[in-house]
């Protein structure tokens, strides 16, 4: 965190998933990190309040915004331009000032009563011996202590991922996505999420939480992938499955086979797929840079295309939409000039394969939202050419919770986010309405998962404002340097 005294609301710590390196926080969070506490030292001040009383309350989430949107102007015009040519940022928070001061203000514009379905949230259960000691050998060097668990371990359990969701959140419906550990036990196996679920249960209601199935079928015999697959389904309540091409570096594989250098099951597991069901495959496409010399090039969404063309009937969810921290986001070139990278590259292949609005492929924002939230040239770009090509019906809402802690930050962000006015004139992006938002955050992945859209069990604003006060801030857990993101995926099982 940029403060060890006073952790900021709007958690724009250089913190990763695990899958990335995180990078260094640019000038612009900086700068907004030093007017935040600024500000919260005269507004507290006056009002005879402890700074992190402030900060925790809802109008310390709305002063971060308000001064990160307002440092990215500056920066914008400070530069001349955008990566866009423009002299405004493709995107903004918007926040009016009097939310920065006033707690009612800034819990009207903050809270809401969406609908949320989070697609991507991950826990970790371990014991004493076997993954325990696997956990413990990345856990105990990471700053988790900060979580508030008295135990680092504890900052990953269910009790903790339960908490930062459905009592810290505005999350109504949560996905336990399957991570791509191969060694047993399985600090993440389907008996961690049922149990996960039944805890759940107990807290809001069933219905809350639903499974992906963990599918490795570069990983030893495609037939017994299959059987494994097909007993899966037959013992546990499975709605889709997980699958990541990049993973491990040393066999990758595409879903449509194109490579004849790659591991050839792609096409095997989507005819298991249509076979035994659920037909919803949730795929790794993005942050590549980890997972080995040709990591890279096989978490691109380029086989995306043209195996949704020929699978119709199986619904794509790309997780984190072709993303890269290593790129920077900008509108897509339709001329073709320039380099596909980062987006643009899931992008062209939706475009070269006429996949839109209407077809069977969806965007999903785990991560992606968390990284490009922090620039929002950025990322207006990123939902500009995603809303674009798909249009709000193709865009599902996760956060890859609890590797940033509560994902409330993240929602409330999304709330006050707009598409400039500059960047949808020039590029042609749609706007960024509460229309789309609800279609987003929720609605898009109730149709696929066929899923009643209850409202969230949180309590009322006001309730919510003084536990935000009452309670110790919540703070990512995530990896923050390379070296602990290297031994997190040694941890799993040599996955690099």
């Amino acid at each position: 965190m940029a403060d060890d005294r006073i952790p900021f609301p709007i958690k724009l710590d250089a913190v990763s998933n695990g899958e990335f390196v995180p990078p260094p926080a640019s000038p612009v969070v900086r700068e907004t990190w030093r007017r935040t506490l600024d500000h919260v030292e005269r507004v507290a001040g006056r009002r005879g309040l402890d700074r992190r009383v402030f900060l925790k309350g809802f109008a310390g989430s709305a002063t971060m915004l308000h001064l990160l949107a307002a440092c990215s102007k500056e920066e914008t015009a400070s530069r001349g331009s955008t990566t866009s040519g423009s002299t405004a940022p493709a995107g903004t928070f918007t926040v009016p000032s009097d939310a920065t001061t006033s707690t009612s203000a800034a819990a009207e514009l903050l809270t809401g009563d969406e609908f949320v379905f989070d697609v991507q949230t991950h826990l970790l259960e371990t014991a004493s011996g076997g993954a325990g000691e696997l956990i413990s050998s990345f856990a105990r060097g990471f700053p988790y202590s900060a979580c508030g668990e008295a135990d680092a371990l504890d900052c990953f359990r269910t009790d903790h991922w339960l908490d930062e969701m459905f009592v810290r959140s505005d999350t109504s419906v949560a996905i336990i996505s399957a991570i791509p550990i191969v060694v047993e036990p399985n600090p993440l196996s389907i008996a961690v999420m049922e149990a996960a679920k039944r805890a759940a249960e107990r807290v809001c209601g069933d219905g809350r939480i639903l499974l992906h199935g963990q599918v490795n079928p570069n990983v030893g015999e495609i037939d017994a992938t299959v059987e494994g697959m097909r007993a899966l389904v037959a013992e546990h309540p499975i709605a889709a499955w997980k699958a990541y091409t990049h993973i491990p570096g040393n066999r990758p594989w595409y879903l449509d086979d194109h490579d004849p250098d790659a591991v050839q099951c792609g096409r095997a597991f989507l005819d298991a797929v249509m076979e035994i069901g659920p037909r919803i495959v949730c795929v790794h496409k993005g942050f590549g840079g980890l997972g080995g010399a040709t990591a890279f090039d096989y978490a691109s969404p380029v086989d995306i295309g043209p195996i949704a063309r020929d699978y119709p009937d199986i619904t794509f969810i790309v997780y984190h939409s072709g993303y890269e921290t290593s790129v920077a986001e900008g509108p897509y070139a339709a001329d073709g000039t320039g380099p596909r990278q980062g987006v643009d590259r899931f992008v062209e292949t939706l475009r070269a394969n006429d996949l839109g609005a209407a077809g069977n492929v969806y965007a999903e924002l785990g991560s992606t939202w968390r990284m490009v939230m922090q620039s929002p040239d950025q990322a207006g770009h990123v939902l500009g050419k995603l809303l674009a090509q798909l249009g709000p019906e193709r865009i599902c809402w996760g956060t890859d919770s609890i590797w940033y802690g509560t994902p409330q930050d993240q929602i409330e962000a999304f709330r006050v986010f707009e598409i400039g006015t500059d960047a949808q004139e020039q590029h042609g992006y749609p706007a960024l309405d509460p229309a789309a938002k609800r279609r987003i955050l929720g609605l898009n992945s109730a149709a696929i998962y066929g899923v009643d859209p209850t409202p969230s069990c949180r309590a009322a604003t006001a309730d919510v404002e003084a536990a935000r006060r009452a309670r110790p801030p919540s703070v990512p857990i995530g990896p923050r340097t390379a070296a602990e993101v290297r031994t997190l995926i040694a941890s799993h099982g040599g996955l690099g």
